[in-house]
């Protein structure tokens, strides 16, 4: 995990990733795509100012640089900007960036972290959605970021969009590495995609990042995972053939089609239909999509009204108010 202060050390570190596209092709003349961690080109920016000193736009000359080693080495890549420039920059935090560049140095995938890690990361939060696109070879291909991948949510949206690879790059440090590790490997079992990992290793003198990077087959096992190395590289082949197959054909362990036609044995053999339930029997996320607020306030009775909490104060974030910590007390209490 490189700890940059200045655009030009970032610059200087995006030369060195380039170099890094460029022979890792020469070893490995098969490879179609190289995904680079969270924050491997930039850093965290621990100061706010080199925060919006460094933040760049997209395109620019960073991704030029990328696009320019991605077409001379013939491959594609995945590459993260920890910021971009927001609309209204520098009045506005920026975004968690990733792209993907493809093997003639355009940019054909742009995502925002939807999730940032809260309440240590201050981004804003993404205003793209999911995105999937066309990837190496047709695959249909996603991005998510670190913390994202903690919600299921993410993962569902990718793949019921048709994305048959979610890439997740992550900064990601302990003690979360045996929980991350499963989800990763739960996700693709659950939504039938390959999941590509690439996460940050080494100390930049705050935090200790764990690295297992790792390809996931689509039905949860492990095709090839780093240990915590720095600059460790896997690889693995992906079929095509195989997760398209799998999806058409497979049944008992066909989640993507089974969520959208609950029971259809059952419903079949009922005569009341060839295709099972449609409808979301879920209360949370039906709430969810019609009322957000309410949902909001769901989450609430359940954790804290407040984003601050007063035994553990953090910088940027409001301790809640003495009123609010006695009303919840009350509330915890049954006094109200």
């Amino acid at each position: 995990m490189p700890r940059l202060h200045t655009t030009e050390q970032v610059m200087e570190n995006a030369k060195k990733i380039c170099d890094i596209v460029k022979g890792t092709k020469m070893g490995l003349p098969g490879m179609d795509l190289i995904v680079f961690p969270e924050y491997s080109t930039m850093g965290i920016m621990y100061d706010k100012q080199e925060m919006f000193d460094t933040a760049c736009t997209i395109p620019g000359p960073l991704t030029d640089m990328f696009g320019a080693a991605c077409k001379e080495a013939g491959v594609w890549g995945v590459f993260s900007l920890t910021g971009e420039q927001h609309e209204e920059h520098p009045k506005k935090n920026p975004y968690n960036t990733l792209v993907l560049i493809n093997d003639q140095g355009e940019i054909v995938q742009k995502y925002r972290k939807l999730l940032p890690w809260t309440p240590i990361e201050g981004w804003t939060p993404g205003n793209l959605g999911t995105v999937v696109t066309d990837g190496p070879k047709g695959m249909k291909t996603s991005m998510i970021i670190c913390d994202d991948g903690n919600y299921p949510e993410i993962w569902r949206d990718c793949a019921m969009r048709g994305a048959e690879l979610v890439i997740r790059p992550q900064g990601y440090m302990y003690p979360a590495k045996e929980q991350q590790v499963v989800v990763s490997k739960c996700m693709a079992w659950c939504n039938q995609v390959y999941v590509a990992v690439a996460n940050a290793s080494g100390f930049d003198g705050v935090y200790t990042y764990f690295g297992h990077s790792a390809i996931v087959g689509f039905d949860g096992r492990t095709l090839g995972e780093c240990g915590t190395e720095d600059n460790g590289i896997q690889y693995a082949q992906l079929s095509l053939s195989a997760i398209r197959d799998a999806r058409k054909n497979d049944q008992s362990q066909n989640q993507l089609f089974k969520l959208l036609h609950r029971g259809y044995t059952g419903v079949y053999a009922n005569g009341d239909g060839v295709k099972g339930e449609a409808e979301c029997p879920f209360e949370f996320y039906n709430i969810w999509v019609t009322n957000p607020l309410a949902a909001q306030e769901m989450s609430e009775k359940v954790t804290r009204p407040t984003i601050g909490v007063s035994c553990c104060p953090v910088a940027g974030i409001p301790a809640p108010e003495e009123t609010e910590e006695l009303e919840e007390l009350a509330s915890e209490l049954n006094l109200t």
